[in-house]
């Protein structure tokens, strides 16, 4: 397994930041990949995915280097530039087409753990990357990221909470998959046999990514790293979909949408970042709901968490039914 040495002070000063570069490349994993982890990537895998693949059929050069920067068990270091806290998608993009060719090169021969293909062996592959991502960033993230910046948002409010509740150790242990606190100030980063990395003293940041993926990365010789990982399922799922239209004519349109998303526990503070929903709108609206007996409240900690009720639940049920036939 591959792990991290972090003393209290470097894992003290980490923070959370939200990269719009990570998100791209998680969603060129999504659409490498071509399977959904959940009906809301179903629904973004169906109309992107055909666009996608016919983008890389009209150049096969490029097609043979996302196959082989994503490698089998590694990804190759020149896609992923470790995520800087307040960087736009054209900063972090600038990143990856200055990268050096040779250390591209060097970087593939990595994450394929064996030569470079001949097809490869040229000098324009930093550009080819970052012209790929430019594309993926247009095409197929930019028009949902206003919507999944909200998303990430809520993410990142939730595991602060958890920080708040239970320590770090308890918000380490459930990033992605093969994530751990070992104890004795080390973190277990993925399931790799790769050598310990010592860390203290550098700069920690965790991105949230809406797609199923996760990843790690560091810059030296600055000093920074970083653990990419998938935002919580619940949230993840969230789509662009409106609320059912009956629904919105009988409770209005803002108190249906956050109906419609309480079929998992959230605060009130997520409800605002998903929605973009002021503070006492939400508030008011919440009581509303509550009043009439479709959601309800529970405190877990210092928050407090609002879910449908069973009558809530049913009628969501019955008005998407309602709009299926009307349909």
């Amino acid at each position: 397994m591959g792990w991290w040495q972090i003393n209290a002070d470097t894992l003290a000063r980490s923070r959370f930041v939200l990269s719009p570069l990570a998100e791209t490349f998680a969603s060129l994993k999504l659409l490498h990949a071509g399977t959904a982890a959940h009906p809301g990537e179903r629904a973004w895998l169906q109309a992107h995915l055909p666009a996608y693949q016919q983008h890389l059929e009209m150049d096969p050069v490029t097609a043979l280097l996302v196959r082989s920067g994503l490698g089998r068990s590694w990804i190759a270091d020149f896609l992923t530039p470790t995520p800087r806290d307040g960087e736009t998608f054209e900063e972090g993009l600038a990143r990856v087409r200055a990268a050096r060719p040779e250390d591209a090169r060097a970087h593939l021969k990595v994450s394929l753990a064996g030569p470079l293909p001949t097809a490869l062996d040229r000098d324009d592959l930093p550009d080819r990357a970052a012209d790929l991502l430019s594309y993926v960033w247009t095409e197929t993230v930019r028009p949902y990221w206003p919507r999944r910046r909200r998303v990430l948002e809520a993410d990142v409010i939730a595991r602060l909470a958890q920080v708040s509740r239970g320590g770090w150790a308890a918000v380490l242990d459930g990033l992605r998959p093969g994530t751990r606190w070992l104890g004795d100030s080390r973190f277990q980063v993925n399931l790799h046999e790769y050598p310990p990395r010592e860390i203290s003293g550098a700069e920690l940041v965790f991105v949230p990514v809406t797609p199923k993926a996760g990843w790690v990365s560091w810059a030296e010789p600055e000093r920074r790293y970083a653990v990419i990982y998938p935002c919580r399922g619940a949230l993840a799922d969230v789509s662009d979909r409106p609320p059912p239209a009956s629904l919105g004519a009988l409770l209005g349109t803002a108190r249906a949408a956050l109906l419609v998303l309480l079929d998992s526990p959230l605060s009130t503070t997520q409800l605002v970042a998903l929605t973009g929903q002021g503070l006492g709108s939400v508030g008011r609206h919440v009581k509303i709901l509550l009043d009439a007996g479709l959601v309800e409240r529970r405190r877990a900690g210092r928050s407090v968490l609002y879910s449908r009720t069973a009558a809530g639940q049913v009628l969501v049920d019955a008005q998407n039914g309602a709009d299926t036939c009307r349909g």
